[in-house]
C-alpha cells in the first residue's frame, strides 16, 4: 500500500503532505472512516473519471473520460452549426439545451483534472478530521455523513432517472411522427459516416445512452462532492460552537479554559483554510455554471411552454419536464451551499459571545474575541470571485430564464 502510494505521488507529483496524511490514514483498521469521509456513489464516480487520491492509472482515465465527452462534443455542436439558420427552432433549442448541458460538465471535468492535488488535500483533510475526532464529535459528524449519503443517492438517481425520461419522449416522438425512413438519435448530432441499417441505429441508440447515463449520473457526482464538503465543514462549525457553549465555570476554575479556546481558535483556522479551497476548487465552475444554466433553463423552459397545445406536445413534456427539474435542482444546490456556509460561519461568532467570557482573564478574552473578529469576515462560495453565491442568486437565474423564455415565445 505504502510503496503503492509512493509511486503515486511520484508519477502525478502529489503534495508529500497529502501522501503522508493518506498513506498513515488508509490502513486496514481506519477504512470505515474513509467510507463516511464521502458517500460510496460519489467515491465510485471520483474514481472513475480518475480523480479520487490513490485511484490506478489515473491520468489515464482522467484523459480519456474527457476525450470521450469532447468527442461527443464536437459532433454536437457541429449539428447546431450547419442547421442554425434552419426554420425548425424547436429542434435546435432541443439540440442547444442538451449540448450546454454536457458543455459544463466538460468543463468541469477539466477544471477537477487541473485541481487534482486540491481535492486531495481536502479529503486527506477530512480523513483526518474523521481520525482525530472524539467521542462528542461522533454524533455530529455521522449525522452529517448521514445526510450527505442521502441526499448523493437521491440526487444521482435522479439525474439518472432524467436521462430515462429524455430517451422515452425522442423514441416517442419519432413513432407518433409520419417519418418513415428518417432514424431520429437520442442525443442529435452530426455524426461522420451515414446510418444505413438496422443494427448500426440500435448500437448508436445504445452507445447514446450508456453516454448520456453516465455524463449526467457524473453531473450528480460532481455536486454532491460539493455538497459532501459544504456539510463537513458545516459539522466543523457546529462543533466548535459546541465546545464553545461547553466551556463552564469549572474548566475557568481549573485553568484549562485556555487550551481549550486555543484548540478551538486552531480547528478554526482549519475551517477557514479547508473552505477556501472548496472556493478554489468550485469558483470558476460556479461562473461556467450560472450562465450554463440560465441559458439551459430558459431553452428547457420554452420547450414545455411550447409543448402545451401542440401536436405530439405530450412527448416533448416528457423528453423535457425531468430534464428542466434537474437543471433547476442543479443550480439550486450551488447557490444554497453558498448561502449555508455563510450562514454558518456566522454562528462561529454568536457562539463565542454566548460563552463564559466575562469570566475569563483579559489574556483569554483577547483569545475569545479573536474568535469573533475573525467570524465576522464570513465564508463564501463566489461566482468566479465575482459575486457571492446565496439564494438570491437563484432567483436572478429563474428571473432571467423567465424573461428570455417570454422573448423567445414572442419571436415564435
Amino acid at each position: 500500500m505504502h510503496s503503492s502510494l509512493l509511486k503515486l505521488s511520484k508519477s502525478h507529483r502529489f503534495h508529500p503532505r497529502v501522501v503522508k496524511l493518506i498513506s498513515s490514514d488508509l490502513t486496514k483498521n481506519e477504512m470505515k472512516s474513509t467510507n463516511i469521509v464521502c458517500p460510496p456513489s460519489v467515491e465510485f464516480g471520483l474514481r472513475l473519471i480518475g480523480v479520487w487520491p490513490g485511484t490506478s492509472h489515473a491520468f489515464l482515465r482522467r484523459i480519456f473520460y474527457i476525450l470521450l465527452m469532447m468527442m461527443f462534443q464536437v459532433f454536437q455542436y457541429q449539428y447546431v452549426i450547419m442547421h442554425f439558420g434552419e426554420e425548425d427552432l424547436l429542434v435546435l433549442i432541443d439540440v442547444l439545451s442538451a449540448t450546454l448541458a454536457y458543455s459544463i460538465l466538460l468543463i468541469k471535468l477539466i477544471i477537477f483534472a487541473l485541481n487534482v492535488r486540491l481535492l486531495d488535500e481536502m479529503i486527506a483533510s477530512m480523513v483526518k478530521d474523521w481520525n482525530t475526532r472524539d467521542v462528542s464529535d461522533d454524533h455530529t459528524m455521522t449525522k452529517m455523513a448521514y445526510i450527505s449519503r442521502r441526499f448523493s443517492n437521491l440526487i444521482i438517481a435522479c439525474n439518472a432517472t432524467s436521462v430515462v425520461f429524455y430517451a422515452t419522449g425522442t423514441l416517442l416522438r419519432h413513432r407518433s411522427g409520419n417519418q418513415t425512413d428518417a432514424r431520429e438519435l437520442l442525443l442529435i448530432m452530426e455524426l461522420p459516416f451515414t446510418i444505413d441499417n438496422a443494427s448500426v441505429y440500435v448500437a448508436i441508440l445504445v452507445t447514446q445512452f450508456i453516454h448520456q447515463t453516465s455524463a449526467a449520473s457524473m453531473a450528480g457526482v460532481l455536486d454532491c462532492l460539493l455538497i459532501t464538503l459544504v456539510l463537513h465543514v458545516s459539522g466543523q462549525i457546529d462543533l466548535v460552537r459546541q465546545k464553545l457553549s461547553e466551556i463552564s465555570q469549572k474548566d475557568i476554575e481549573r485553568h484549562i479554559a485556555e487550551n481549550i479556546i486555543k484548540t478551538l481558535i486552531v480547528r478554526h483556522q482549519n475551517i477557514i483554510i479547508f473552505s477556501k479551497n472548496i472556493e478554489a476548487l468550485f469558483s470558476n465552475i460556479a461562473l461556467m455554471q450560472f450562465v450554463s444554466n440560465t441559458l439551459v433553463i430558459c431553452c428547457l423552459g420554452f420547450l414545455i411552454v411550447i409543448s402545451f397545445g401542440a401536436p405530439n406536445g405530450s412527448t416533448m413534456l416528457v423528453k423535457s419536464l425531468v430534464f428542466y427539474l434537474v437543471i433547476n435542482t442543479e443550480a439550486f444546490i450551488l447557490c444554497f451551499v453558498g448561502e449555508h456556509l455563510s450562514k454558518k460561519s456566522k454562528m462561529i461568532g454568536d457562539a463565542a459571545y454566548e460563552s463564559l467570557w466575562y469570566n475569563l482573564t483579559p489574556t483569554q478574552n483577547r483569545d475569545v474575541l479573536f474568535i469573533i473578529v475573525r467570524s465576522q469576515k464570513h465564508l463564501t462560495l463566489t461566482v468566479g470571485k465575482i459575486m457571492d453565491l446565496s439564494l438570491k442568486q437563484f432567483t436572478a437565474i429563474v428571473k432571467a430564464s423567465a424573461s428570455y423564455v417570454s422573448v423567445l415565445h414572442a419571436m415564435y
